[in-house]
């Protein structure tokens, strides 16, 4: 497979089947090249302002337009319906969600995607939710794409050859993977397979801004990968179903060709994907331990300056040299709603109860923090330079708005920690008034 790089480029490509496919000086000549339809995907108005300005133009053997009527698709267990259970602000942790087994029920991508938690709805445009997938066979001809919003997938366990209408990506566990909304996409997997998603709506994700950083670090925008132009001219006499999650709810319509029909295409409205261990980690070196703003790979902005709808953020291996510090993360109550994932590894604040393909939610201004385990430990600990996380990989999707968790997250998945709450019971108090 074959990617450019660069995060939110004009990006041009062209299958090399047909050389030549992209119109010269224009987007929409009276007859394209090899006889092709100009098709425009827009991922902003039309007015937005330049640097904000989201499109590409599609160059395919027939339009997408070309497809029988939607009708409601009682699969996946995707949901908007933020009240269907009542609210709990306690700490929640979930175990490695349960993937089911090929020989007993075969599951692809979209009958997979379980909603877990969320805020906002898709018709105001303002919210986001947090899925999980589980499955164990490739979609077969059959497509999704999302008219509320986009989709950044962070594979756990197993492979992802995601085929898009702009071409195919590999994504692996270590890394990461947004389609935008309205981008048409299928997903080939080779055994059992697990992930989370971060679904904003609203609001497309970019670079977090440097401020006193300087230009450099982070995620740097030459390690975005985007696919190069791949085309198949593929009758399905059968029947090719394209999905549409439209208002929280799944739709399918019939056609008889592969959308992936995109011969050459332009613009900067693209998939993409990172690699998590090229970020380039800031941390303290003196003392004190710094927000895990730090760690921010990308955000979805709102209207309030440093206000996010939501962040992905990570916690990759590094260095802790902080002098006179308790290391770990500290005690913390936020107004922000913070959900966490585990790909692999253990997480250094929680290193028995928190496993890969789990997860754990600390609602708006509930207390958490490292169990009482690694609070003795770290409090004790010699402070030499150490490595932190090595052959860890855990993220945080946190938001600013107060996240309602499903009835299938509390209930039905049957995969929540009901003692979870146990890890903080051993903590005493070290209180001695005559010691300063």
């Amino acid at each position: 497979l074959q990617y450019m790089s660069g995060f939110g480029n004009e990006h041009a490509s062209e299958d090399p089947r047909c050389p030549g496919a992209l119109p010269e000086g224009q987007n929409n000549p009276q007859v394209c090249p090899y006889g092709l339809y100009a098709e425009q995907l827009s991922g902003s108005a039309f007015t937005c302002p330049r640097a904000t300005n989201k499109r590409s133009w599609l160059y395919r053997i027939l339009p997408s337009v070309c497809h029988k009527p939607f009708k409601p698709l009682e699969e996946g267990h995707l949901t908007h319906d933020w009240d269907e259970i009542e609210p709990d602000p306690n700490q929640l942790r979930w175990k490695p969600f349960e993937i089911p087994k090929a020989s007993q029920n075969k599951t692809d991508f979209v009958s997979g995607l379980y909603t877990l938690c969320g805020a906002g709805e898709p018709r105001g445009r303002n919210g986001i939710a947090v899925h999980i997938f589980v499955c164990n066979t490739s979609m077969m001809d059959r497509c999704l794409y999302n008219s509320d919003g986009d989709f950044l997938i962070v594979p756990q366990q197993g492979k992802l050859l995601i085929t898009t209408e702009f071409g195919k990506m590999l994504v692996e566990p270590n890394e990461i993977c947004v389609i935008q909304q309205g981008m048409r996409f299928s997903v080939e997997v080779f055994g059992e397979t697990r992930g989370y998603i971060l679904e904003v709506y609203g609001a497309h994700f970019e670079l977090p801004d440097l401020g006193p950083i300087g230009a450099n670090g982070l995620a740097n925008p030459r390690d975005f990968l985007v696919p190069v132009a791949w085309y198949e001219d593929r009758q399905v006499p059968g029947g090719y179903t394209v999905i549409s999650k439209y208002q929280g709810k799944l739709f399918a319509a019939q056609q008889d060709f592969s959308p992936f029909n995109v011969v050459a295409w332009h613009g900067n409205y693209t998939p993409y994907k990172y690699h998590l261990e090229k970020f380039m980690v800031i941390n303290a070196v003196a003392f004190d331990h710094a927000d895990p703003s730090i760690f921010t790979v990308l955000t979805a902005k709102t209207t309030r300056a440093g206000v996010a709808l939501a962040d992905f953020v990570i916690f990759p291996p590094r260095w802790g040299v902080a002098n006179n510090t308790f290391r770990p993360p500290y005690y913390h109550r936020n107004c922000m709603s913070e959900f966490m994932g585990l790909i692999k590894g253990h997480y250094e604040a929680k290193e028995e109860g928190f496993q890969p393909g789990g997860g754990s939610l600390h609602s708006m201004m509930t207390p958490h923090g490292p169990d009482a385990d690694c609070f003795e430990k770290a409090s004790k600990a010699k402070l030499e330079p150490e490595r932190v996380a090595d052959g860890t990989m855990a993220f945080m999707f946190e938001s600013s708005l107060s996240l309602a968790v499903t009835k299938w997250g509390l209930q039905t998945s049957n995969r929540l920690d009901k003692n979870y709450y146990k890890c903080w019971e051993p903590l005493k108090s070290h209180f001695n008034p005559k010691c300063k």
